[in-house]
């Protein structure tokens, strides 16, 4: 009985080594950290001390199970509302009659298909076999991207590379013909960030299984490597542009009132006192320049800071500004700084390796933690000379630099950095590298070697390209790279692989922001002003909340006032199809065409001017105005014009606005019907509203599969524990020497036989160990009762052997 006792209190550890070793599924988080690839066994044993010794030091050795599947899901949402939001928009942007028609991009001048599809990759050449027009075909790819995203959002085996494929062609389809309306910074990081999703999600539709790739962390962390290069550049080009708000660090004093469409809390943003908003440009800056760096460091909670930083960064900005789906694709690009362990800690599950760290290594890790963000803190009050004003109760601060020493700062920076990231995909190549090597079985480990060869080769060729934008920020370096790479960079460009960016590189409307009116009438006399739902024009309207909704004509709107109307060629399609009164271009304007002021008959006479608007203060005694918004008259931006005017037709002809050929007839297809129904039944939805309740939706179901699978593991969870214990108590006569005449070594290697054999469900048992870990007191309980219960057995079996 003792021999047994001892037996059964080394049993859960031992089950559990064994099932983290070898379960595929997230919630098995491994004591060996290493080893998690499914069919892997005692051959990835040969990497626990390394793990150990990295958890120790906290460096990085963790799994990203969950920070890629949370990734990866998020992804899927940015597509449903990056698909949602341009298909309420395609007939006023690109219909028929719209502003720009899509037909005018795709001229069918008697090339192949496939010479077609290389001059402009783009799905909607093949309109044509389906019978319908290039702005129906449009409409259908949207519908067919945002219902495969949202299927995404709902069933984790669509999460899938194929599925990302379809995604990425898609929206790759809608930007070849988006002219203006579609070149913007967070749609070609939308296409560069999905290309990357098809090498970091699974082949489940092909090869059926969701098991954990060697590889995975290795095309994981380019996204990592992405978000460095988003950060970092657009931290930089806000002091290479020499913008000299940006260097005397006022740009915020002025960002919140011109920024495109500000949200209702950037009023009182506006209202922080000044010292206050330059010390947010310095944390800007940091955030933005010196944090990046910490991206790629080997010290996991080094990257953990980083994270949180960005997340406070973005939150903020999505507060104050509506910046459509671009902040929650940063925020998303975050997760890749994660790992399994710091995920468990927010679901509150029991970190296992973090009870083996000694004193001597946690001591080291925090000191250097400690010293990092010292260095950060010391750096900033150097470079931006901070002091404490006493008398004011405020800090000041200025840039200590010129921008020769920080141009300096970028050559001596630039290529060290690339070499970091050299580095480190090095160090996740050959970690991957090592573990197919230690998977058992000559059929799996040449599978995975050979997988990990395919997908390494890809992350180095994007790697590689990539580093052609990424020095654009500083141009000798840039002149410094291989040929070879930019001739690579130019056979990829059509397709959107990788890109330059550089967010906010100047700060503009510093003398009032810069606002067009458009202005109707029927008379040429009164005039009545065309006011948008989104943009600011009525001074008393409050801004608007649209995130993750882009109104890119309003946005397009904020564009064309910074410069003259000839600079916007589009602007005279507007007038022209406003005086015509094309519904299509009016619900851009306003969705419910009744509030439009000329819905019953369109104007007869359009004219812009260009107003000055400022945000308004509070009043002496501290209450609030009662208009969110002053202006004063600039200028005339456009002349009167009505239909059949010489300077009207002389711009339209001009910027080639009016098509002489008419659309080509299109066959009443089954397809094209089926659009239409789809687009007379979200007609009169605002845009915001449709995309949040589909958001909800998906979540909501996703949180109720949630707390359904939760029910059945745990139904599954007290039935195992309960079969155990029945098995246990119907086994334990046997241990008598008079029942089943077996010896003691041959019992222990009955039990150790049952230990390594196949328990059913991986996730069932897994509960089970992890119940008894967790409960020391009720399992020495349960070894006292069934001692007990062994010894009054037998007792009662001597008995009958004495009669």
């Amino acid at each position: 009985m003792q021999h047994r006792g001892v037996h059964r209190q080394r049993h859960p550890e031992a089950v559990c080594v064994h099932l983290h070793a070898t379960c595929p599924c997230p919630r098995a988080t491994s004591i060996n950290a290493t080893a998690s690839a499914p069919g892997a066994d005692s051959g990835n044993s040969a990497l626990q001390p390394a793990a150990l010794l990295f958890q120790q030091f906290g460096l990085d050795m963790g799994e990203i199970i969950q920070p890629q599947r949370m990734f990866l899901w998020s992804m899927a949402v940015i597509y449903l509302a990056a698909f949602v939001s341009l298909y309420v928009q395609i007939p006023g942007l690109y219909g028929n009659e719209g502003l720009l028609p899509a037909r005018w991009q795709l001229r069918y001048s008697g090339k192949s298909l496939w010479e077609q599809l290389l001059s402009s990759p783009s799905l909607l050449w093949f309109g044509p076999q389906l019978g319908v027009d290039t702005h129906t075909a449009m409409e259908l790819l949207c519908l067919v991207g945002a219902a495969l995203s949202f299927a995404a959002t709902l069933v984790e085996s669509l999460r899938d590379s194929v599925v990302f494929f379809c995604l990425w062609a898609l929206y790759l389809s809608m930007y070849q013909v988006g002219q203006v309306f579609l070149y913007f910074q967070w749609d070609n990081l939308l296409l560069e960030t999905g290309f990357l999703c098809i090498l970091v999600a699974p082949l489940t539709l092909l090869r059926g299984s969701r098991g954990v790739r060697e590889h995975d962390r290795v095309t994981f962390w380019l996204i990592r490597w992405l978000l460095f290069r988003l950060m970092f550049a657009s931290g930089v080009v806000k002091l290479t542009s020499r913008c000299p708000t940006w260097w005397g660090l006022t740009a915020l004093t002025y960002h919140y009132e011109t920024q495109c469409i500000p949200t209702p809390l950037a009023w009182f943003a506006h209202q922080l006192p000044v010292w206050w908003q330059k010390l947010s440009v310095l944390g800007t800056f940091v955030i933005e320049i010196a944090v990046p760096l910490l991206f790629f460091s080997p010290q996991r909670r080094l990257r953990i800071g980083a994270f949180y930083l960005q997340v406070l960064l973005q939150v903020l900005i999505i507060l104050t500004g509506n910046y459509n789906f671009f902040n929650l694709l940063t925020l998303a690009l975050c997760l890749s700084l994660l790992d399994d362990q710091h995920v468990s800690f927010w679901l509150r599950k029991a970190d296992k390796i973090s009870n083996n760290d000694s004193r001597l290594c946690s001591w080291l890790c925090y000191l250097l933690e400690l010293a990092v963000w010292s260095l950060l803190i010391f750096g900033s009050v150097i470079c931006f000379d901070l002091k404490l004003d006493s008398t004011k109760n405020s800090i000041t601060s200025r840039t200590a630099f010129t921008y020769h020493q920080f141009n300096q700062f970028l050559q001596k920076v630039t290529i060290p950095s690339i070499w970091i990231g050299v580095l480190s995909l090095t160090w996740e190549m050959v970690t991957a590298m090592f573990r197919c090597a230690c998977v058992s079985g000559f059929l799996k480990r040449f599978w995975g070697t050979l997988q990990w060869s395919v997908f390494a080769a890809a992350t180095a060729a994007m790697f590689t390209i990539s580093l052609v934008p990424y020095s654009y920020i500083e141009y000798d370096s840039h002149g410094r790279l291989w040929p070879g790479v930019r001739r690579a960079y130019d056979l990829v460009d059509r397709f959107q692989l990788v890109n330059s960016y550089g967010l906010f590189r100047r700060m503009t409307g510093v003398s009032g922001r810069p606002e067009v009116v458009i202005e109707g009438s029927n008379d040429a006399v009164s005039w009545t002003e065309i006011e948008f739902m989104y943009k600011p024009g009525n001074l008393s309207a409050p801004p608007a909340v649209v995130t993750p909704h882009q109104p890119r004509l309003d946005w397009q709107m904020w564009f064309a006032a910074l410069g003259d109307q000839t600079q916007a060629p589009w602007f005279t399609s507007l007038m022209y199809r406003l005086l015509q009164g094309k519904k299509d271009v009016i619900e851009l304007i306003q969705t419910d065409v009744s509030q439009y002021p000329f819905h019953r008959e369109p104007p007869a006479y359009l004219r812009a001017h260009r107003y000055r608007y400022w945000f308004t203060e509070p009043k002496a005694d501290g209450s609030y105005p009662e208009r969110w918004w002053r202006r004063v008259y600039d200028e005339e931006f456009y002349p009167t014009v009505h239909l059949g005017n010489t300077f009207l037709e002389t711009m339209l002809t001009q910027y080639g606005l009016k098509d002489k050929s008419p659309p080509l007839h299109m066959p009443n297809t089954t397809v094209a019907k089926g659009v239409r129904w789809v687009r007379s039944h979200l007609r009169g939805v605002p845009a915001p509203i449709l995309i949040w309740t589909l958001i909800a939706c998906s979540a909501t179901l996703c949180l109720l599969h949630g707390l359904q699978s939760s029910n059945k593991h745990s139904e599954r969870t007290a039935v195992t524990h309960k079969a155990a214990m029945t098995d246990h108590t119907a086994n334990a006569p046997d241990s008598s020497p008079d029942t089943g005449g077996k010896s003691d070594e041959e019992e222990e290697e009955e039990e150790d036989e049952d230990e390594d054999g196949d328990g059913g469900d991986c996730e069932d048992e897994v509960e089970y160990c992890e119940g008894e870990e967790k409960d020391p007191v009720g399992e020495d309980k349960e070894e006292e009762e069934d001692e007990e219960e062994d010894g009054i057995e037998t007792e009662e079996i001597l008995e009958k052997r004495k009669l």
